[in-house]
């Protein structure tokens, strides 16, 4: 199962793509969508959509997981941010992926940040799940949306048949996810 991640903005969009692979999760590729912040919004769009749409063409993924919106001060942020998420969703329907939608604090904690958890923590985890250095990130909207995928591959199968093998299953994402973060809940052992 190959995921595209997207963390949506107006100025900055973030996508990461992550495969299940034989039991492995797999970094397959990220970035950040940038577009000029001070051309007209509908202009940014544009060039947001086929931006994505590329990378999409790109990578083909099987399905598509975005960050939902959150609850803002600010109305026209939030319309805003309703655009470009409205732009990521218009990508994948012409692909004809499925999308799903899942909101911050479920993303955060299902890569094990906790609801309340910051974008470093995100980041942390997400190159403790992917083997991926600090410096391969660069901006947290990659790490973001990379944290969305697994999101995805955590809720969206816990376990897999293995190809010819009747009764036998093998680790899902969500297993898979639960033995990396086992350690972090682990107590320490008295000396």
């Amino acid at each position: 199962m190959r995921v595209l991640g997207v963390d949506p903005g107006s100025r900055f969009m973030g996508y990461g793509v992550v495969e299940e692979k034989r039991g492995r999760l797999v970094h397959v590729g990220h970035g950040v969508i940038k577009v000029d912040e001070t051309a007209p919004l509908a202009f940014r769009l544009k060039e947001l959509h086929a931006a994505l749409s590329a990378q999409i063409a790109r990578f083909h993924p099987e399905a598509v997981a975005v960050e939902g919106v959150f609850t803002f001060r600010n109305a026209r942020s939030a319309l805003v941010l309703g655009h470009a998420r409205g732009v990521a969703l218009l990508a994948a329907a012409q692909g004809a992926l499925p999308v799903f939608e899942y909101p911050p604090a479920k993303v955060k904690k299902s890569v094990g940040a906790g609801g309340a958890g910051g974008k470093d923590a995100v980041a942390r985890m997400v190159r403790t799940f992917l083997g991926l250095e600090a410096s391969e990130l660069g901006r947290a909207d990659a790490s973001d949306a990379l944290a969305v995928a697994l999101c995805h591959l955590n809720h969206g199968r816990a376990a897999i048949p293995m190809a010819g093998s009747a009764g036998k299953k093998r680790k899902g994402a969500a297993a898979l996810l639960a033995d990396r973060l086992a350690p972090s809940y682990r107590r320490p052992e008295a000396g």
